[in-house]
């Protein structure tokens, strides 16, 4: 697809596997959105 299309974004995703008592996804690796937009 890259290769084909380099001016389209990929994007994939996982489903984790639980919440913490706080409600944090775990194990996680922080908000997508501030990764995807630098925030």
């Amino acid at each position: 697809v890259q290769r084909d299309h380099p001016d389209v974004p990929v994007y994939t995703a996982a489903v984790d596997a639980a919440l913490n008592a706080k409600g944090y996804i775990v194990p996680g690796l922080g908000d997508a959105g501030d990764r995807l937009f630098n925030t």
